[in-house]
């Protein structure tokens, strides 16, 4: 089970759905305008979640009178709508969560997902996290090993030390391989490399945040 939330952020930096529509076992969920972001390439959301605050008076008829299943919130909350639409996901018992339509727009948004989204990992490790663009792949890797297959839609690789130093950090299978390194709070030196077969990282300590790209 895959669970895919659409949130509201710009259209044009949403992920491509495409690669997604023929699966089997696929949930999508839209918050706040991700429900109409949805909407607009032909998807049903399976669940809506949000104060649906920035969605026109129209839009919203359309969206209640598309979608079954509507959870709808006062705007003054305590959580963010992404944050409502990844419990929802959690309900779902999925192996993977894909969030898109946070990268762009409101930067205070996009940094309150990446720290919720790192939480949700530690917290849920059995589950698979990650906030995807049209251009990018963005995942929270803690210690342990990580096998990387070589994927002709992000070419590029890069690490980041998330919070704290990553320590021990061993990459194989790529073109700029490590042994025994770190990668220290501050430092780009891990950016830009390029997985030439099947890789993989391995490190002791530390939450690692790995970015995949495309030019």
């Amino acid at each position: 089970m895959i669970a895919i939330i659409c949130s509201g952020g710009p259209s044009d930096e949403l992920c491509s759905f495409e690669r997604f529509l023929n699966q089997e076992q696929i949930v999508f969920i839209g918050a706040d305008r991700g429900a109409y972001h949805l909407l607009e390439r032909g998807i049903v959301p399976d669940a809506i979640v949000g104060d649906f605050d920035s969605v026109s008076k129209e839009e919203w008829r359309e969206i209640s009178a598309a979608v079954t299943h509507v959870e709808s919130y006062k705007a003054e909350k305590d959580e963010t709508d992404t944050d409502l639409a990844l419990l929802k996901a959690l309900t779902y018992k999925p192996k993977k969560i894909i969030i898109t339509g946070v990268t762009g727009g409101r930067l205070d948004h996009y940094e309150a997902v990446m720290r919720t989204v790192c939480l949700f990992q530690q917290t849920y490790s059995e589950i698979q996290f990650e906030i995807m663009n049209n251009r990018n792949c963005l995942q929270f890797l803690h210690p342990g090993t990580h096998h990387l297959e070589r994927d002709i839609n992000y070419p590029y690789v890069s690490f980041f030390a998330y919070g704290e130093a990553v320590h021990a950090v061993t990459l194989r299978g790529v073109k700029y391989e490590t042994t025994n390194e770190t990668i220290n709070l501050w430092t780009s030196r891990f950016t830009s490399n390029e997985i030439i077969e099947k890789a993989h990282i391995t490190f002791e300590s530390g939450i690692c945040l790995m970015i995949r790209s495309a030019d």
